[in-house]
């Protein structure tokens, strides 16, 4: 059984995810990086949500606590850190590294071996190139194209 922390939009849309899969354990709710992290750090216990829809490379790891929406596209050794957000329509294509409590918004795009730091904000639709890195709770904007 999952056990919920927070009731706001996030959750609903988790809500749902945990409805389709079997799984056990916490999931931290809360969109915002910053009050996840310190939601998460209270707790033991993580588990994972990947909603049915999405399409995921058997090499990706996952860590404990992140949680993948619909339609999201995660390409071969790609690194996920725990308590991430994937969130719907992102995709993340090969050999990308995304810390802990970091959020890739709805239809952002990650291009190969890009690096997403710890608790850092991807918008929705942003456009990062090959091989970018993005600093710790760095905000991208939405919509943004970031090229090397």
């Amino acid at each position: 059984m999952i056990r919920f922390v927070g009731s706001g939009g996030h959750y609903s849309v988790l809500k749902e995810i945990a409805d389709l899969i079997d799984a056990d354990g916490w999931i931290i709710a809360v969109g915002d990086n910053r009050n996840r992290k310190k939601e998460a750090e209270k707790l033991e216990g993580f588990a994972k949500l990947i909603h049915p829809s999405a399409v995921i490379s058997s090499t990706v790891s996952i860590g404990e606590g992140s949680v993948v929406l619909s339609g999201a596209l995660v390409m071969p050794h790609v690194s996920i850190g725990r308590h991430v957000i994937v969130n719907s329509g992102a995709q993340i294509d090969h050999h990308g590294k995304i810390g802990d409590y970091a959020h890739i918004a709805p239809g952002a795009v990650l291009c190969g071996n890009v690096t997403i730091g710890e608790g850092a904000f991807i918008g929705a639709g942003a456009i990062l190139t090959q091989g970018v890195v993005i600093k710790p709770w760095d905000f991208i904007r939405a919509g943004s194209l970031y090229a090397l």
